[in-house]
């Protein structure tokens, strides 16, 4: 039988171990507490930019780390464009880092599917957090879409032994679910707003859409050192078309051409409706010379075969083609203005074009 001494000792131990219990219960009960509040700021956010600003800056004081990061993968440029369209271009986020692939950004990627945590290396997580200085241990998050990664939230601490190995990470895996589904929802969110930027009968971008890329463009080709070319096109004698057949007519004019000038053109260019029968194509790192070639390609599959109207019958059709370029400067700091120069010149181009008999490619004289 056990002595009144060893009994006192293990009572000693439970009380003990219960008080261990009873605190780390508590811890958790904090941890669940700041968790949820974390995820309901998250599902706060109705922008795309509120989202970022609440992944980044807000996880960063939230967690108390020295460093935050997110990585997106956005291979279609689609949430560089939305952002932008929400008056908020990526680049205003320093440490949100948007990629048209994941491939080869850290290893952990090859296969993060849980939250991964222990050393930061540079040579593995530089390219993840690149403005990351003095931290020691990260937390990589996946951000998830249907079982695919598309990126990620990055945790990064001056405190070797903040993220290790060792540590649990359910609520980090909460977390990036959480994260993943707001990033979708804002998103598509923002498309719906944005579905005001798609002319209806063409199905082709619109005057509004082009105003928002044309800055885009401008502002890459800055940073690129580039140049950004511009072409209008306008379809001759359309007036004729509306009154001789009809605007059902005209209107088949319109999609057909769409179609026929689209199939000339890179999935990197930007075209629009311009208004009425006028579009634009901008032509990213493009010069003069080549721009003219693909104009001359453009105007002869437009004129190449009848377009079908309605009631049987066919209409021959052709367009006349102004092109302009820019090469911003450095020092080009009103895009706008420089946007709407590019566009006035490639119209001045496109009256030349008119004026000389139309059916033809004119490019402004230097």
């Amino acid at each position: 039988m056990a002595s009144r001494e060893e009994l006192e000792a293990r009572l000693a131990s439970a009380e003990r171990r219960l008080d261990e219990l009873t605190a780390e219960g508590a811890r958790n009960d904090d941890k669940m507490r700041r968790s949820q509040a974390r995820e309901v700021r998250l599902l706060q956010a109705e922008t795309i930019d509120a989202l970022f600003v609440a992944l980044i800056d807000g996880l960063r004081v939230s967690y108390g780390v020295d460093y935050v990061s997110v990585v997106i993968c956005d291979p279609d440029h689609d949430i560089r464009h939305l952002l932008l369209a929400n008056g908020t271009p990526a680049e205003d986020f320093e440490d949100l880092v948007i990629v048209e692939s994941i491939s080869g950004m850290a290893p952990q990627y090859i296969a993060l599917q849980q939250p991964w945590l222990g050393a930061f290396a540079a040579c593995d997580h530089q390219l993840i957090c690149p403005n990351a200085k003095d931290v020691r241990s990260i937390a990589m998050i996946p951000l998830t879409h249907r079982g695919k990664l598309f990126g990620s939230i990055n945790l990064c601490s001056a405190d070797a032994m903040r993220f290790t190995r060792d540590h649990a990470h359910d609520f980090l895996a909460h977390l990036g679910v959480i994260a993943s589904f707001c990033v979708e929802n804002t998103v598509n969110r923002a498309r719906l707003l944005r579905s005001g930027f798609t002319d209806v009968l063409t199905g082709w971008n619109n005057r509004r859409y082009l105003g928002v890329r044309l800055i885009e463009e401008l502002a890459r080709a800055r940073r690129d050192g580039s140049r950004l070319v511009c072409l209008m096109l306008d379809i001759d004698h359309f007036k004729r078309v509306n009154d001789t057949w009809g605007h059902a007519a005209g209107d088949a004019v319109l999609r057909e051409l769409a179609q026929r000038i689209e199939s000339q053109v890179r999935a990197s260019d930007v075209a629009a409706r311009y208004g009425g029968e006028e579009f634009i194509v901008l032509l990213p790192d493009t010069d003069s010379r080549s721009a003219s070639l693909l104009a001359e390609r453009i105007r002869n599959a437009v004129s190449a075969s009848p377009v079908d109207i309605p009631h049987d019958e066919t209409v021959e059709v052709t367009i006349s083609i102004g092109i302009a370029e820019v090469k911003p400067s450095p020092d080009d700091d009103d895009l706008k203005t420089l946007g709407d120069s590019l566009i006035a010149r490639a119209d001045v181009a496109l009256y030349e074009a008119k004026s000389a008999g139309r059916d033809r490619v004119v490019v402004e004289a230097a």
